[in-house]
């Protein structure tokens, strides 16, 4: 039923798109109006995500100042739905926009949570328990921080922030259990610290994404103007955003090397069991791109109204293959570092590995439209 749903949907969306570029009289303007349509959903998916972490940052103020149980509760509902919203954008990444800059300092993972505060068997550990190095945080003090002797010397950013609210994931059957009492004076070392320490990194977050939507705000000197007047170059960046984020970032990155290792760390947003949601919203911010609508919301004829009318076919495969995606993500059992445990034939890892196949076919399908394009499409970052 959902994959039905799904698929219902999403032509539904296709032939949208199709209208829309259909009544455009050239070729070079239905191109130019699918770039225009995108960079505006470049603008609203920061600008909502950017919105979402100052709810987000509004709520940890509040545990901050007078933590209790309930707000703690808050601060993580107020992080998952910020969480949902920036992955909506991460196939904006791989193609050398206003993201590659940020990206680090936004989204680093995997992180060594005891390069931030005390873990089990570490309780001295960390930038929050080390006052003779860290004296102050700050924003400036995280950023510089960040990544310092390593790449998962993780400061900053969702993860850190993720790492903050729920603690070690010690828990084979839900999230982190951080209590509320470690951000209690007097209750617990540092805890006075350790809330300064997430009001800067939540801070932090929330002016980064300002400064994105504010790179693809529309009438400004900025990065969109740049981008709109290079119609070529940018339907290339469309594209490559959309095929590497299938075949390198999610089908590698997210799911296969979690499902080979069976390692927890490997979980994308593991402290909090919300890697459902990131695989999920990933998936459906593609969705978006190619068919330049996402829930009721229209921006533009898609990336897909760019196919000339004798493509048609090469647009309704890849639609059918972005539904088996989309039903394969929303198959996978929560919590995921459970869902790739047992053996192959355990109901999770039979689930993973079908949105493995179905990223592959995703990720041809997408080169396909690319060749008819007129492009060949890197499959990796750098590419």
């Amino acid at each position: 039923m959902i994959q039905t749903a799904a698929a219902f949907g999403l032509c539904l969306a296709l032939q949208v798109s199709f209208d829309a570029a259909a009544g455009t009289r050239d070729e070079a303007e239905v191109r130019a109006s699918v770039v225009r349509g995108h960079a505006e959903w470049c603008h609203r998916v920061y600008t909502d995500s950017a919105k979402a972490a100052s709810a987000l940052e509004v709520s940890v103020h509040e545990f901050v100042a007078h933590p209790t149980q309930a707000k703690l509760e808050s601060a993580r509902s107020s992080w998952i739905t910020a969480r949902k919203s920036y992955c909506l954008s991460e196939a904006l990444r791989f193609c050398d926009g206003p993201i590659e800059a940020v990206e680090p300092l936004l989204n680093a993972w995997p992180i060594d949570e005891a390069y931030i505060d005390s873990v089990v068997g570490r309780p001295a550990s960390g930038i929050i328990n080390d006052t003779t190095r860290f004296p102050a945080l700050g924003e400036t003090v995280l950023l510089v921080a960040n990544e310092r002797g390593g790449e998962t010397n993780v400061s900053v950013g969702w993860h850190a922030i993720e790492f903050m609210l729920w603690g070690q994931d010690l828990d084979t059957d839900g999230p982190g259990r951080r209590p509320f009492s470690d951000f209690v004076a007097g209750k617990s070392p540092h805890a006075e610290r350790r809330g300064e320490y997430l009001l800067a990194t939540t801070g932090l977050l929330e002016r980064q994404l300002a400064e994105l939507a504010a790179a693809w705000a529309p009438n400004r000197a900025n990065y969109r103007r740049k981008f709109e007047a290079d119609v070529d170059g940018a339907l290339r960046k469309i594209l490559t955003g959309c095929i590497v984020l299938t075949s390198f970032e999610l089908r590698g990155e997210r799911l296969a090397v979690a499902f080979e290792t069976r390692d927890q760390e490997q979980e994308h947003s593991c402290f909090s069991d919300a890697t459902h949601f990131d695989l999920r919203a990933n998936q459906a911010g593609i969705v978006a791109i190619l068919t330049g609508q996402h829930d009721d919301a229209r921006f533009g004829p898609g990336l897909l109204g760019a196919l000339r009318p004798e493509h048609d076919a090469l647009a309704l495969n890849l639609m059918a293959k972005v539904s088996r995606v989309s039903s394969a993500m929303h198959a996978i059992p929560a919590p995921f570092d459970r869902a790739y445990l047992g053996d192959d034939a355990a109901p999770g890892r039979r689930a993973i590995q079908a949105a493995l196949d179905a990223l592959d076919a995703q990720t041809d399908a997408i080169a396909i439209v690319g060749r008819a394009l007129g492009y060949k499409l890197p499959l990796a970052p750098g590419g």
